[in-house]
Order: C-alpha cells, then sequence, then structure tokens
C-alpha cells in the first residue's frame, strides 16, 4: 500500500496529445497540482477503452479542480500512439489527450505495486516473468506534494466509475485546502 507514503517517481515515454513525449514525470505536477493517476491493462480491450474515454470526457471537471489526469499501462507509448489514431467507435482512443504512459518493461506497475502476472526477481535485481505480466485496474490520488491520498485497486474485469474519482478529487481538496474531514457518503455542497 502506498497511501501516505511518496508517490514512487518515474521518467518514461508517454503519448500526449497527438506526439509522444520521451521523459515524462509526475515531478513535473509537485507543488502545482493534484494527480489523478489511473493504471489499467492495455489499449484495445473493452473495459480499459471504455474507461480511458470515460475519464477524457470529464477531463474538463478534472482540469477544474487543478487536477492532472495520467493514465499507464503496460503497452509501449507507441501502442497509445496507434491506439489514438483509431475511432472510439472501432475500439480505439481517438481524441484522448491527456498523457498515455507505456511502461512495457513493467517498472512503474511494479513500483506502484499493481503488477499481475507470475514474476521475480533475479539476484541481480531483474524482473523475469513466467506468464503475461500486466497492470490492474488501479488509481492514486497524489497531493500537491507528491503523497498519495487515496489508492484503488480493482481486477481486470471490474472498471472504476468516474464521478466516484472525481468525489475523491473533491475530498481531498476539501481536506488540505479547508482543513475539513470528510464524512461518510460526504459530497462537494
Amino acid at each position: 500500500m502506498l497511501v501516505g507514503q511518496q508517490a514512487p517517481s518515474f521518467s518514461a515515454r508517454a503519448y500526449v496529445n497527438g506526439e509522444i513525449v520521451t521523459d515524462f514525470s509526475l515531478s513535473q505536477f509537485l507543488g502545482k497540482k493534484y494527480v489523478y493517476l489511473l493504471f489499467y491493462p492495455k489499449d484495445f480491450t473493452g473495459i480499459c477503452q471504455s474507461e480511458v474515454v470515460a475519464f477524457q470526457n470529464r477531463l474538463s471537471d478534472f482540469e477544474s479542480r487543478d487536477t492532472a489526469l495520467v493514465a499507464c499501462s503496460t503497452d509501449t507509448a507507441d501502442v497509445h500512439a496507434a491506439a489514438a489514431g483509431v475511432p472510439q467507435s472501432q475500439g480505439g482512443l481517438e481524441g484522448v489527450t491527456f498523457p498515455l504512459i507505456g511502461d512495457a518493461n513493467k517498472s512503474i506497475t511494479t513500483n506502484y505495486d499493481v503488477i499481475s502476472g507470475e514474476y521475480h526477481y533475479s539476484d541481480d535485481g531483474l524482473l523475469s516473468g513466467t506468464t503475461e505480466m500486466t497492470s490492474l485496474r488501479a488509481s492514486f490520488l497524489i497531493d500537491k506534494s507528491g503523497m498519495v491520498q487515496h489508492e484503488l485497486i480493482n481486477f481486470f474485469t471490474i472498471g472504476r466509475n468516474v464521478d466516484e474519482a472525481l468525489r475523491m478529487v473533491d475530498a481531498l481538496r476539501n481536506v488540505q485546502e479547508n482543513g475539513e474531514v470528510c464524512m461518510a457518503n460526504w459530497t462537494q455542497s
């Protein structure tokens, strides 16, 4: 569990609004924005596509809350670019503008402890898998100081609710900006 700890840092290739960026990192948001970081298994799968598109459809709601929306899967940034070239009606991610991080080497998903599959580390510390390793569906809400304030992990077959993600962003902002706690079933008034 990462709640209460600094979010693991990384620098990776990502597909961002029509281009591949070679050194995308969360550090660019430190002190500036909250970050809602989503992990998903792969592009070109039904649930993954539905989630990424659903979050894209609500991107302005995250932005209005001073929150960067960032996604990561175990595909490469090149696969993200290819998926962005396919219309949503055909299972693609055309129109997605928020960053899609490529984690083909599984280092980010491993550091966030959301990797699924059979794997082990060699004596040299190298990750090796005996089955396919992909990311679970996970979400991390990271505050402006880089601390993980909320995490959610689902199995492959259970999609996330964007309204609940936004409620968590509102709750964190309420706590950190107004100093107020959030009771059960709290919603922004």
